[in-house]
């Protein structure tokens, strides 16, 4: 179950890339060490667009604030109204999508913009750790605002990131979508939704890219039968699209996932050990239990879905910070009130203990 012992007041493959696989029938000789990673989404990186080659000054203030703010807290106290104990070295930092904010505007001048928010993405959060300015590397998957048809610049410089990206050991024939371990738990990174179910051809207004294709793969050979902890990161909400299939096809093209879609990503991981499903896009922290219904239900799987991380438009952001075991996760949450000038812990924690919601 999802506890939570008190209550927040306020904010309610590239195929050339050599690949190494870790065997299911191997995951117990993997240590069970935790592993503590923090989760971001919705940063929005805003060029100027009186002046495209800069950052608009709320993004550049914001964006550099979260940063600097990610960078101290590894080793730091949580207080005790936070769950206690101290901030473990991150293994790293999962983006949710929206690493910037005009990757879905056509034009000369938002193509311009689009180059200037993304350089400024890379220089700050860098990828391995050592080559921007957070410590720590780096896994994004790009959301609507990146390239909601999945052919614009961010998603191929996602594509080029993943050739270099630490631990990654799965890549996608398309390049896009990724896997990799920390310890024994596995983790999948989907881009902006998951599908498609080959049996619904009709068009998605947001392209999945064949994640689900890669998502069934990649579970089957890397994860098995073995019980690891699994962890997936994705973009858009999918709860709102856990409905009855729709009869006509004009309604189903106007949301953002396909309910088919949506059921599909759930048949496909409802008999793994799923840790945590992980987005963003809503701009707004949501915590619950799902079970491929549009109701919550105290037996589903954990979702969680992070607050906007670095918005130009508010002072107001949050993150997660998760240590994850084979057996249960830990959460946390860090907000600002004031675009990361100063920084708390939420007083409110989020433990699961993560099983198969079904049996084979």
């Amino acid at each position: 179950m999802i506890t939570k012992p008190s209550r927040r007041k306020f904010l309610a493959t590239s195929a050339a890339l050599p690949l190494l696989r870790i065997d299911p029938t191997q995951a117990a000789n993997l240590k069970d060490e935790p592993v503590g990673f923090f989760l971001i989404g919705d940063t929005h990186f805003l060029a100027d667009k009186e002046n495209p080659a800069k950052l608009d000054p709320r993004s550049a203030s914001v964006t550099s604030n979260i940063v600097a703010t990610l960078n101290r807290l590894a080793g730091s106290s949580i207080p005790t109204e936070a769950g206690g104990g101290k901030v473990l070295i991150p293994k790293g930092l999962i983006h949710a999508g929206d690493v910037i904010d005009t990757g879905d505007k056509n034009g000369p001048l938002s193509e311009k913009m689009q180059v200037t928010e993304w350089n400024n993405f890379n220089a700050s959060f860098g990828l391995t750790g050592n080559d921007g300015k957070l410590k720590m590397p780096v896994y994004e998957v790009h959301g609507n605002h990146d390239s909601p048809r999945g052919d614009g610049m961010a998603v191929k410089k996602i594509i080029e990131r993943n050739k270099k990206r630490p631990s990654v050991n799965n890549i996608s024939p398309n390049g896009v979508h990724y896997s990799w371990d920390w310890g024994k738990v596995h983790f999948i990174n989907l881009g902006i939704v998951v599908g498609q179910v080959a049996t619904v051809a009709r068009k998605r207004r947001y392209n999945p890219l064949n994640s689900l294709d890669f998502l069934i793969k990649d579970l089957k050979e890397t994860v098995g039968d073995s019980g690891r902890p699994v962890i997936i990161t994705h973009h858009v909400d999918m709860q709102r699209y856990s409905q009855p299939l729709p009869v006509e096809d004009k309604k189903a093209q106007s949301m953002e996932w396909d309910p088919e879609d949506v059921k599909g990503f759930y048949d496909a991981v409802a008999n793994y050990n799923i840790a945590a499903i992980l987005y963003g896009h809503t701009h707004a922290r949501n915590v619950y239990r799902w079970d491929g219904t549009p109701k919550r239900s105290p037996k589903g799987l954990p979702v969680f879905n992070v607050d906007n991380g670095a918005h130009f438009a508010s002072k107001a952001q949050a993150f997660f910070y998760f240590e994850v075991q084979s057996n249960q996760c830990l959460v946390r949450e860090y907000f600002t009130r004031d675009g990361w000038e100063t920084g708390d812990w939420t007083p409110e924690t989020w433990q699961t203990n993560h099983t198969k919601v079904k049996s084979s």
